[in-house]
């Protein structure tokens, strides 16, 4: 984490800022998006697949709340004074909310429509945004896998909604 602090340049601290600071966006726009598209176009099966990504993003959510007020893993920041980040970011650690909520938004949104003009671009995002997290020194590289293990977990869980 050092390395990366170390390694910071403006423009790509802007990028991830952007990217961290806008991740709702995805996660709510892109299955709204799909409800959305699915009632103009009297499309259930994209209507129903709307419901399969929100509800993944938000099991991931719920259980990575529960998960932090379990664990209270302070920031990286705050157990070593060598780190400094970006932003101060209040709350906990472990998981990264970033990161579970991207990759189940990705893994849903990619499980429901498999071509790879959807699957690249959902997980360029949500690698990106995971990656910010660590570059913007707010998280633990074990904060983003866990992350990533809980919204793919969150996303194989919900697929009996997926059409």
């Amino acid at each position: 984490m050092i390395d990366l602090q170390n390694q910071r340049t403006p423009k790509q601290t802007g990028f991830f800022m952007f990217l961290s600071k806008n991740v709702l966006y995805g996660d709510i726009g892109i299955p709204a998006g799909l409800l959305v598209g699915g009632i103009v176009s009297n499309n259930k099966e994209m209507r129903q697949n709307a419901g399969y990504v929100a509800s993944s993003t938000a099991i991931s959510y719920g259980f990575m709340v529960l998960i932090k007020h379990l664990v209270k893993r302070p920031r990286p920041f705050v157990q070593n004074i060598r780190i400094t980040p970006v932003y101060r970011a209040g709350g906990t650690s472990f998981p990264s909310g970033h990161t579970s909520s991207s990759f189940a938004t990705a893994t849903a949104l990619s499980a429901a429509y498999p071509k790879w003009y959807v699957i690249a671009p959902s997980f360029f995002w949500a690698g990106a945004t995971s990656y910010s997290r660590m570059y913007l020194g707010v998280h633990y590289p074990t904060d983003v896998g866990a992350g990533i293990i809980l919204g793919t977990g969150s996303s194989a869980a919900m697929s009996f909604l997926k059409k």
